[in-house]
């Protein structure tokens, strides 16, 4: 029997019409497929419904995949896949697999060979990167960084020093909770001169993004950042 195909769906960034974001094909693909997996069941109903699907949302199976699964319970999602159904992966927010647990089920459909196929939609890590005006020839993506301030302040000493040496532009992001302990780190850390972007609520109605040396960030009106979801980027 042949294999399903895995399909990495990209949802929106934030509340709204998917197809404000996601292109016809993308949506006609989602519409007729009858397995899912997602980080929260609950969020991908409402992306389902959103988006309108060709069965009730009941005749559909969504099967969670977030950090409380376990590795041993990875196999049991590919079953649908083994016995030839076709599956879509979405995450959360934006793309699937990128700072996303989805990576995990992605790695061990390839050990399978599963057909993997990435659909177009919304990347807020490669918008911000866009429209931040930095080195979009040479980047790096870090993900989350420490929670607690000393280990946060050694990190981002290091990652802007990696991008003085490298010429790199250096990507991170935070829960948005602590944003705002973040930017106050990155002031009291970062040198004068470095370039530093904000990209916040992106294709939101909200959508904020700026980029400033620190020097001037610490003149400026502070940024509203408070529960909004922000990608920051420096280049030093």
């Amino acid at each position: 029997m042949n294999h399903g195909t895995l399909y990495l769906i990209p949802v929106p960034l934030g509340p709204g019409d998917p197809a404000t974001v996601l292109p016809a094909p993308v949506l006609a693909n989602v519409r007729t497929l009858g397995h899912f997996i997602a980080e929260n069941a609950k969020s991908a109903r409402a992306f389902l419904k959103a988006c309108g699907t060709e069965r009730p949302l009941q005749q559909i199976s969504i099967a969670e995949l977030n950090e409380h699964t376990r590795p041993g319970d990875l196999p049991a999602l590919l079953a649908p896949l083994l016995a030839g159904s076709d599956v879509g992966l979405v995450s959360e927010a934006g793309s699937p697999a990128v700072a996303d647990p989805g990576a995990t089920l992605v790695a061990l459909a390839h050990q399978h060979a599963i057909r993997v196929v990435p659909l177009v939609g919304p990347s807020s890590l490669l918008l911000a990167l866009m429209a931040s005006g930095l080195d979009g020839q040479r980047f790096a993506f870090h993900g989350y960084l420490p929670a607690r301030d000393t280990e946060r302040a050694q990190a981002l000493r290091t990652i802007e020093n990696e991008s003085r040496k490298l010429r790199q532009t250096q990507i991170f992001i935070e829960t948005p909770y602590r944003n705002r302990a973040l930017f106050e780190t990155l002031l009291k850390t970062c040198q004068p001169t470095t370039r530093l972007a904000l990209a916040t609520d992106l294709t939101l109605p909200g959508e904020s993004v700026r980029t400033l040396p620190v020097a001037a960030w610490k003149k400026a009106t502070p940024p509203d950042l408070e529960r909004r979801p922000t990608v920051f980027l420096l280049l030093a």
